[in-house]
């Protein structure tokens, strides 16, 4: 490399991991540290002459930022309602306080609801349910809250708005609503069964103990859960309409974006709400961070990071199309579990979408990036925004649970799904159905 290169090279590269140390220590709040790091790159592009704040503005993916911020006004209307809970109580009732057929309506549940709204908020709505239902039966809540979380990442893999690194993949590669059902849910369908009968065995013991106060849990009443039945229909009638629109956008010449804002106006109108406190629900700090995030990768698109790590996979991939993509899924699936699925997916984008522009078939590279990060961030409680939560709320009911509890029972099981999904990613590619 030649010296005048040089400099940039190595400036960016020592931002980029400042910053993501920052993140992965957790001491400053990672929207902070994001974008602490973004002014830093910025500075040292400005000053080196080969980032400024123009292409750090164009380094911005903004049809993924329409996409959050659309779909967290939805959920901020929706998640007042309550008609999560019912569908929670209702499952219980079905299950009629037996453990462990509460232990898998609970989880298809969850993984339903992950499908349709992103993870932290699925996590918020279903563990205070999830709590007051074990309090009520006498058991353990721990078994439900590893399941809940763990199969709400594997349940949100399979949409385009079901996890936040598939909506940046979406739109970093051109994908629809439809390409996520069609490629992955298939193979999220069989990680699940395969989760799900690992957690029946694990917890097996918890699960077999006799429940107390059944009669108390038949006796709720699902429907006092709905606190506000008119915005509940227009609420599920509007996100029927938004997943539709999702399902046809492409032959209308939507961007995912602009649907999920279209959604998002429409319950806005009709629900017109307290806006003041709809806005107070949305996560600014979770879009700062990736709009941080985005100009950070920018600048080592800019100084020649990114073509140089490209490069490799490249030639990797004229090698083999398959390792390639094994390689990509297990690169991004333990880089998940290290520092968190979001911010290696904003990493990989540029270095994927290089590709493409060199001829090479890039789009069993996606599906694998898309598997890893989502199925790997069951590695460890770093692996994404919703596991942190569940450790949070784990707290404020008195059983912590700590990263010993987590190794011991999510790790194994995400291993599971992780080569699982390495099957069903090769034998797609021998197909050619990726």
């Amino acid at each position: 490399m030649r010296d005048a290169a040089l400099g940039p090279f190595i400036t960016s590269i020592l931002a980029f991991l400042i910053t993501y140390v920052g993140i992965l220590i957790d001491r400053v709040n990672r929207a902070i540290v994001a974008i602490s790091g973004a002014v830093v790159m910025i500075a040292v592009g400005t000053w080196l002459s080969f980032y400024d704040a123009h292409e750090a503005v164009q380094a911005i993916d903004f049809d993924t930022i329409m996409l959050l911020l659309g779909m967290m006004l939805i959920v901020g209307l929706f998640k007042e309602t309550g008609f999560f809970q019912y569908l929670a109580i209702r499952a219980a009732k079905l299950a009629k306080g037996r453990p462990w057929v509460l232990f898998v309506y609970l989880g298809l549940v969850t993984s339903l609801i992950s499908m349709v709204l992103d993870n932290v908020t699925t996590i918020i709505i279903i563990v205070p349910v999830t709590v007051s239902l074990a309090d009520i039966l006498g058991i353990s809540p721990f078994p439900f809250l590893m399941s809940e979380v763990l199969l709400s990442n594997i349940g949100g893999v399979s949409t385009l708005i079901g996890d936040p690194p598939n909506i940046l993949i979406g739109s970093a590669a051109g994908f629809g609503f439809l390409d996520f059902l069609t490629h992955l849910a298939p193979i999220v369908l069989l990680t699940w069964l395969l989760a799900q009968g690992l957690l029946l065995l694990m917890f097996r013991r918890d699960l077999a103990k006799e429940p107390s106060n059944v009669e108390s849990l038949m006796g709720l009443d699902e429907k006092r859960a709905i606190v506000d039945p008119v915005t509940t229909q227009r609420m599920l009638v509007t996100l029927g309409a938004t997943i539709l629109l999702f399902f046809v956008h492409e032959l209308i010449g939507l961007e995912p974006g602009l649907v999920a804002l279209i959604g998002a106006c429409m319950g806005l109108l009709w629900v017109h709400p307290d806006f003041d406190k709809i806005l107070q629900d949305i996560h600014w700090d979770v879009l700062l961070f990736f709009i941080a995030l985005f100009i950070i990768v920018g600048g080592l698109e800019a100084s020649g990071v990114i073509d140089s790590l490209g490069g490799n996979i490249a030639s990797l991939s004229r090698q083999s199309t398959m390792l390639a993509a094994v390689v990509v899924l297990w690169l991004s699936a333990l880089a998940s579990g290290v520092i968190s699925n979001v911010p290696f997916t904003i990493a990989m984008l540029p270095i994927l979408k290089s590709l493409s522009t060199q001829g090479i078939d890039v789009a069993p590279l996606w599906w694998a990036l898309a598997m890893g990060v989502g199925f790997g961030a069951n590695l460890s409680p770093l692996g994404s925004a919703a596991n942190v939560v569940v450790i949070s709320l784990s707290e404020s009911m008195g059983d912590k649970l700590t990263l010993r509890r987590w190794v011991s029972t999510a790790t194994g099981i995400a291993l599971a799904t992780c080569v699982l999904a390495t099957v069903a990613l090769m034998v797609a590619i021998r197909f050619g159905l990726f």
